[in-house]
């Protein structure tokens, strides 16, 4: 299993992993703030933190993501590929083939990750479509980073997917009180790990996502 102790905030974040791993991120890192100019794909703000803020906190995830079981990951309102392509480029070495489906509707982004997937040769399929608008969706793991509101993605995980084991989110300070209020509508167990590039966050697995029964009593 991949450590993701790796994840120094230091100029290089990969030192641990091979050099072309590195090398593919640190090249990643600078084709995304390369293309920013004429496409929106990160906020202007956080392009010189590109490596902590971007890039480190996609690559966290793969703890959650290294596992006997996962062959197979979804990643929701891809945008410039994050983490989808962070994790396609670390998890190459893994046998048999891990690949990464994205689904990004808007045209440029999805242009532009189909170009990258190509640039690194990872195991992917690219879709530019809303993923609202699909049905029976086979996948191990749903992944989404800045995507939509928690209620949102689990009601968009029971609808618009056949099948899938864990979905893995990325929560704010309020992440808590997010799960707590999921848990008056949805069955789910859970594990979480505190943010390695934000003190105030946290990554977390759900397994085993079930909608409750709501009985309306009778007047």
């Amino acid at each position: 299993m991949i450590d993701s102790n790796f994840l120094k905030l230091e100029k290089r974040i990969a030192s641990n992993v091979s050099r072309e791993t590195s090398e593919e991120l640190e090249d990643y890192s600078n084709q995304i703030i390369l293309r920013n100019r004429r496409i929106n794909l990160i906020s202007r703000n956080t392009e010189k933190s590109i490596k902590t803020r971007h890039i480190a906190d996609s690559a966290q995830t793969i703890e959650f993501i290294d596992k006997n079981d996962i062959k197979v990951c979804t990643d929701i309102g891809s945008g410039a590929g994050l983490p989808g392509i962070v994790l396609g480029i670390l998890m190459k070495p893994k046998k048999p083939l891990f690949k990464v489906i994205f689904y990004e509707k808007s045209y440029h982004k999805s242009n532009f990750i189909k170009e990258m997937s190509k640039k690194y040769n990872l195991n992917s399929e690219i879709h530019q479509k809303n993923i609202f608008q699909e049905a029976n969706l086979i996948t191990d793991v749903i992944i989404c980073r800045a995507f939509k509101p928690l209620p949102i993605i689990f009601e968009m995980a029971k609808a618009n997917f056949k099948y899938f084991k864990y979905i893995i989110l990325f929560l704010g300070e309020s992440g808590k009180k997010l799960l707590n209020d999921a848990f008056k509508l949805w069955i789910f167990d859970y594990e979480e790990k505190k943010s390695l590039t934000n003190k105030e966050s946290t990554i977390v697995k759900i397994s085993n996502l079930k909608k409750k029964t709501i009985i309306k009593k009778k007047k």
